[in-house]
């Protein structure tokens, strides 16, 4: 038998040769930091070691970049029960009940593979649920693509969804919701946002802590290959479109071996709590991050003894076995002398679950292999990334916007109606949700189409409501505001189901932190979304930042993409966004403004976006949201939708659609505002025996415009132009447009 075969880490380089090739830049270490770790060892790293200091320091794990910002966030209030820091947050939603949700990134991986990356990026958020000892109840997802005749993108899409789609249905997760936009930016880099939600009995609640010296650290799940190596350094770069893309670190994920962790997970929690110290999931660099962060979370140390952990692949090295992303494990801390009943779980499904490891009291973090120690590093240094502070720089594009809004060119205001209602980010995503199954698990009450998906929580009246949403346009023309409408347009769609915002996770997608102009957006954009939380009581709680989301220098719109959820206490006022009877009233609640920089009109007639957006109003919006959720609770308005991408129009289209119904409606105001997009709208229907009970509630912050009609014409009468439409003319425009692309 050769030296390679009796030790794998044979042909490893040496520490020397390490430093003198300088391979931790290929890992995306600098040289100062690989100068720090030398320093503060006293020694240089081996080769396995410096593995591990460039997955933890990567801006993926460490966040060492955008931690200055992210600790602005606003975070606890009377609800927070677990903020950020664990694998997901946590809301007390009464009863002794919590919600549990969080979100993340896939972006880069599902650019490389795409069935693949977004599979296992909903594998993932999930772990990150059902560790906390949460039984997930619905996934959705925030996508952004290029533009859609692109055959790159149609092949993106396709893979996408699939993947979303494969994994989501298999594990018997309902996908709920979501939200897609399309823009030429995302061409070389898509975005594969993933939020996941769960309910908690709090009893059961648990924590990613390695505790107690002594107690056992044990591997359970699937077995580890070599997939997903140096995933989270993968996540922390940039795309070049000249160089072959690293698709060994993409993972691939097994939804039905998922299915049998998280039964199982769950089982442990519920029925051995007392033994189980701490959970968490194996994600951004697997058993590594995992374990390192319990130990640190803890103060405590840890070794592992990487001969143990089960291996589907021969001849696996430390480095191989630390850093891979395998998918469906998870890392058990357990009271010593109660492993056997933790194993007995997993063992009655076929999973492994070994002793990997024990917890120590020395602060260290160890590795043993074939005998020998092969790193013996310090916990907190290891999962302590030197902070940076980023240069900041208004850029130059926003110095140089002008404050003069977009006047629309359009002559025909049907034929403008109908060319919006086509336009991919508007049209209907029908034709891409209904790969989801939505009604799994029997409790969806709002599926995939409204304003925000709403699940109802069993053995109780109340309902969870839960949406994705951003506008990148406005966030690229005004990072703050746009922050702050990224906020406002979530809680719009959750008002708009009836129930009441109650808290926030994030996916933060921008491009190079090392770009001053960029990471200047970075910080207005989240100072916005983090102002505005705090005037709705939504503290945020969790999230995700992907960065260098850029191909060859070209970076995408700032995205921070907000999940939210709401509270229905009484299922029995859940609301959609459809009109239900004729002759009811439809009022516009808020104000028209001519607000068309960055919108979807300015877009489809110039083919770009530019100039300052209108200012937000704070008040108005708030004043519009618990209007509509006064209203609703009362039983006056029996219809609601949020004002968004294509305007008023838009939105009283989509009211109209799937119903037997049209509108007539007449506003005092130049047909082109039908079309712009600005906040704190919302299209509502009232019976006609309420709408002067209504109109003495809302005053002067809605006006009934029309009425909803037995014909199925749209009709809406304006100054200058009137716009009348067949309904199933425009219906068919909007219904089938993104089908349509994706079949040239």
């Amino acid at each position: 038998m050769t030296e390679t075969l009796i030790n794998p880490m044979a042909k490893e380089p040496t520490a020397e040769q390490v430093r003198d090739t300088q391979l931790y830049l290929e890992w995306s270490l600098t040289n100062e930091e690989y100068d720090l770790i030398v320093e503060t060892l006293g020694r240089l790293p081996n080769y396995t070691e410096t593995g591990l200091f460039s997955a933890m320091w990567s801006e993926h794990c460490s966040y060492k970049k955008s931690k200055p910002v992210l600790r602005k966030f606003w975070s606890t209030n009377e609800r927070v029960l677990q903020g950020p820091g664990e694998g997901a947050g946590i809301l007390d939603i009464g009863d002794g009940q919590a919600v549990v949700f969080k979100a993340e990134s896939h972006n880069h991986p599902s650019a490389v593979e795409p069935y693949e990356g977004a599979a296992t990026g909903v594998g993932g958020i999930l772990r990150d649920i059902f560790s906390m000892g949460a039984q997930p109840i619905a996934v959705l997802d925030s996508l952004r693509f290029g533009e859609l005749d692109n055959p790159t993108t149609q092949s993106l899409v396709h893979g996408v969804i699939a993947g979303i789609a494969g994994y989501g249905n298999a594990i018997g997760i309902p996908t709920v919701g979501g939200e897609i936009g399309f823009d030429a930016v995302y061409q070389g880099n898509p975005l594969v946002n993933a939020m996941a939600v769960g309910l908690l009995d709090q009893e059961l609640m648990h924590v990613g802590k390695a505790e107690g010296v002594g107690n056992s650290v044990m591997y359970v799940g699937a077995k580890t290959g070599r997939d997903g190596i140096h995933g989270a350094t993968f996540a922390s770069a940039e795309f070049k479109t000249d160089e072959e893309q690293n698709r060994s670190a993409v993972q691939v994920g097994d939804p039905f071996m998922e299915k049998l962790v998280m039964d199982a997970t769950l089982k442990v929690i519920a029925e051995h709590g007392d033994i189980v110290v701490g959970v968490q999931d194996m994600g951004a660099a697997g058993i590594l991050s995992s374990s390192a962060e319990m130990a640190d979370k803890a103060g405590m140390g840890i070794i592992l003894h990487l001969d143990l952990v089960p291996q589907r692949e021969t001849l696996m090295t430390p480095y191989e076995l630390m850093l891979s992303e395998s998918q469906e494990r998870m890392l058990l801390v357990v009271a010593k002398g109660h492993e056997e009943e933790v194993a007995q779980v997993f063992a009655e499904v076929d999973l492994d679950a070994v002793v990997v490891g024990e917890v120590t009291d020395d602060g260290r973090y160890k590795l043993e292999f074939g005998g020998d120690i092969v790193a013996d590093l310090d916990v907190d240094f290891l999962t302590s990334a030197p902070k940076q502070n980023m240069d900041r720089i208004k850029p130059k594009y926003l110095e140089e916007a002008s404050a003069e809004q977009y006047v629309p060119a359009a002559t025909d205001v049907n034929e403008t109606f109908l060319n919006l209602l086509k336009q991919p980010t508007i049209a209907s995503k029908a034709s891409l949700f209904k790969h989801y199954d939505s009604m799994v698990r029997t409790d969806t009450v709002v599926r995939p189409g409204g304003d925000a998906a709403v699940v109802r929580v069993r053995g109780t009246k109340k309902a969870l409501a839960m949406t994705t949403d951003v506008n990148s346009r406005f966030v690229y023309l005004d990072p703050y505001q746009g922050g702050q409408m990224a906020t406002a347009e979530a809680a719009r769609n959750i008002v708009a189901t009836g129930a009441l915002p109650i808290g926030i996770t994030d996916c933060l997608n921008f491009g190079n932190p090392d770009d001053p102009e960029i990471y200047w957006t970075f910080d207005q954009a989240c100072m916005g979304l983090n102002d505005f939380a705090k005037k709705l009581n939504t503290p945020i709680i969790s999230g995700n930042v992907s960065l260098y989301n850029e191909t060859n220098g070209s970076p995408i719109y700032p995205t921070p993409m907000v999940g939210m959820v709401g509270l229905n206490e009484d299922n029995q006022t859940i609301t959609t966004i459809d009109f239900k009877d004729a002759d009811d009233g439809i009022f516009l609640v808020g104000k028209m403004r001519p607000a068309f920089n960055g919108s979807e009109l300015q877009k489809m007639e110039t083919g770009e976006i530019a100039g300052q957006l209108l200012d937000f109003d704070e008040e108005r919006e708030l004043r519009s949201q618990e209007l509509v959720l006064a209203g609703i609770e009362a039983g006056f308005i029996k219809s609601a939708h949020d004002v968004a991408e294509g305007g008023v129009a838009v939105a009283l289209a989509e009211s109209a659609f799937k119903t037997n119904f049209g509108l007539a409606v007449q506003m005092d105001a130049p047909a082109s505002w039908l079309f712009a997009e600005d906040h704190g709208q919302f299209i509502v229907s009232v019976a006609s025996d309420h709408i002067k009970k209504f109109e003495e509630v809302a005053g002067e912050d809605a006006q009934l415009i029309g009425r909803v009609t037995k014909q199925t014409d749209l009709q809406m009468t304006m100054l200058d132009h009137d716009l009348k439409v067949a309904k199933d003319v425009a219906e068919q425009q909007y219904t089938e447009a993104i089908s349509w692309l994706l079949e040239q």
